[in-house]
């Protein structure tokens, strides 16, 4: 893969175009930002973002469902969505010559989508499988359990996909009030990565848009209490204990958010961190251990996952506690730090082999940070991370806040 070429733009009275320009790529992709998801859904029935995204799929004025599919899937091309708390994408992805098909439908699907009510009652039922399966699956659903024990009351503690009872109160009117609402936001982002100029892009893209754009809003701010922290036991039949901790963090504007994703890598992103050594390699109590970060625009979340036997739970808990309290005192290992940057920037290199990560990099650059982040400057970034910026993250976020706590248990 080539080098990019990043470049954006505020088009006139509409949104924010931004483009990757792969010179050598054969192939192309497209994405729809939408700045809004599962922590818009103040007041709102849980899983109504998530919703929309699976409802844009089932026509337009000018499309069928099928015919949509088929648009695409007959040139070759993809299209997909998923939504996360705090935005909704859209994508699609082909051969080059497919951009402007791609551009025609995924346009049609987020602006034109036409919710016919019997498509609606089939994807409550559809949902609600979605639902059921997560929820039947342990290792999916300890994180909708440790979401609602960190987040408590405030939409980022609720299931993204909602609930049984919550996806019941979603009609016709509030998929339509919340797409007029969020899809017609002067703030959200196109982004495109391919063999075309930023020009080219935008000239194929604004044929496609709605006349008008309203300005955006900002989702409720999540504050946090000087309550105890929240412990969930979830208690069913299963062998295994799934264990998930979570702590309070910085949000992605803060300094230490470099410091923040090596810590976690450090500890148990990878088969050379603490936790996976020490968990499963030496004691041997569990297959799978991981840790992993997310961060929102105001805050974010440290979290730690296992799955065990039930009988190993208080001495991993201890020796988790243990490998974090040697960080918060003593800081990185010698060469530990070394290693987790060279992961860090390995990863980051692979995944830029993909002409989709060049299209999700600059569409989340600018949505974030109002800015295409260069990687060469992200990965000094990574590499300018001192022992002493780790040691100090690690004291911000583990000292004086006790985690929250989700498990789910055997029965007895």
């Amino acid at each position: 893969m080539s080098k990019a070429q990043y470049q954006w733009s505020r088009i006139p009275d509409g949104p924010r175009l931004a483009v990757a320009t792969l010179e050598d790529s054969e192939c192309a992709a497209l994405t729809i930002h939408v700045p809004a998801g599962s922590r818009d859904e103040t007041d709102l029935p849980a899983g109504l973002a998530h919703f929309l995204e699976h409802m844009v799929f089932k026509g337009t004025a000018r499309r069928s469902a099928r015919e949509l599919s088929f648009d695409i899937e007959n040139a070759g091309g993809q299209i997909n969505a998923c939504t996360s708390e705090d935005q909704t994408v859209y994508d699609g992805r082909g051969e080059a010559e497919l951009l402007p098909v791609l551009a025609d439908v995924l346009c049609d699907m987020v602006w034109h989508a036409t919710f016919p009510a019997p498509e609606i009652q089939l994807e409550r039922e559809v949902i609600g499988e979605e639902i059921t399966m997560y929820r039947e699956s342990p290792a999916d659903h300890i994180g909708d359990l440790i979401s609602k024990a960190l987040w408590g009351d405030h939409p980022l503690g609720n299931p993204i996909s909602g609930t049984l009872e919550s996806i019941t109160k979603i009609d016709r009117k509030s998929l339509v009030d919340f797409r007029n609402h969020h899809h017609f936001r002067d703030d959200l982002v196109i982004a495109a990565a391919g063999p075309f100029t930023h020009d080219e892009v935008l000239a194929i893209i604004t044929p496609h848009l709605p006349r008008r754009f309203h300005q955006g809003n900002t989702a409720s701010p999540f504050e946090r209490s000087g309550s105890s922290a929240a412990h969930l036991i979830d208690r069913r039949e299963t062998d295994q204990l799934q264990l998930s901790l979570a702590w309070h963090s910085p949000g992605r504007h803060a300094e230490s958010r470099h410091a923040l994703r090596l810590l976690s890598m450090m500890l148990g992103e990878s088969a050379s961190s603490r936790l996976f050594l020490e968990l499963r390699e030496e004691r041997g109590l569990c297959y799978q251990i991981g840790s992993d970060v997310t961060l929102f625009h105001e805050t974010g979340a440290f979290e730690i996952n296992a799955g065990l036997d039930p009988d190993a739970r208080d001495e991993a808990l201890a020796c988790i506690h243990r490998e974090i309290d040697d960080l918060v005192t003593h800081g990185p290992r010698a060469d530990e730090l070394d290693r987790a940057k060279r992961l860090a920037i390995a990863q980051s290199k692979l995944a830029f082999e993909s002409t989709s990560a060049h299209a999700s990099w600059a569409g989340e650059g600018v949505l974030d940070f109002g800015r295409i982040p260069s990687p060469a400057d992200w990965r000094a970034s990574i590499h300018s991370v001192t022992a002493s910026d780790i040691q100090e993250i690690a004291r911000q976020v583990f000292l004086n806040q006790l985690p929250a706590i989700a498990e789910i248990r055997p029965l007895g």
